[in-house]
């Protein structure tokens, strides 16, 4: 019986070879990065005379989510939601709270914790810090600061996207 002409091998095998290679960016393995919320370090003659700034605390909670939205663009990374652990987390002092946010991050089954500060020296002078560590070998992936002048919604805005942009993202993809 004759079922029409004999297909080579070859074109037999390319669709199947070409459905591998699209789909091999879909098997990829993500890490994934847990970006806690950054905190305030006021140390400034404003702060101690009259406490929180309720303009300040709104832009802080800010930086998180445009850090992650930063992440999540990134090739090989997508962030997770921090929900479960964020009232622990909120209720330390992650700078110095020696691995805890490296415990909550592996709670939430993350491959990377980023933890950041903004610190306030005076209405003029203002500091972004960002820090990521590997989960598991508390290795740094990545870290960097940039400065601010004047506490404005525009300049915290420009300071995160500046650090991210020339800072962070550079050593992200770097990353092993």
């Amino acid at each position: 019986m004759c079922y029409g002409p004999r297909i080579p091998r070859q074109a037999r095998l390319f669709p199947v070879v070409l459905a591998l290679l699209l789909a091999a960016p879909a098997f990829a393995a993500e890490k994934t990065v847990a970006v806690f919320d950054f905190e305030l370090i006021d140390s400034s003659l404003e702060g101690s005379m009259i406490g929180k700034n309720p303009d300040e605390q709104t832009r802080l909670e800010t930086m998180a989510p445009a850090l992650r939205g930063n992440i999540d663009t990134l090739p090989g990374y997508a962030s997770v939601d921090i929900v479960p652990v964020r009232d622990k987390a909120l209720a330390q002092n992650l700078e110095s709270c020696g691995n805890c946010a490296l415990s909550f991050a592996k709670t939430l089954g993350a491959d990377i914790a980023v933890t950041g500060t903004v610190q306030k020296v005076s209405n003029l002078i203002l500091n972004i810090n960002a820090y990521a560590f590997d989960v598991e070998t508390g290795q740094p992936i990545a870290r960097g600061s940039a400065d601010i002048r004047s506490n404005t919604d525009e300049s915290w805005r420009r300071g995160i996207a500046y650090l991210w942009k020339n800072v962070l993202k550079k050593q992200f993809e770097a990353a092993p």
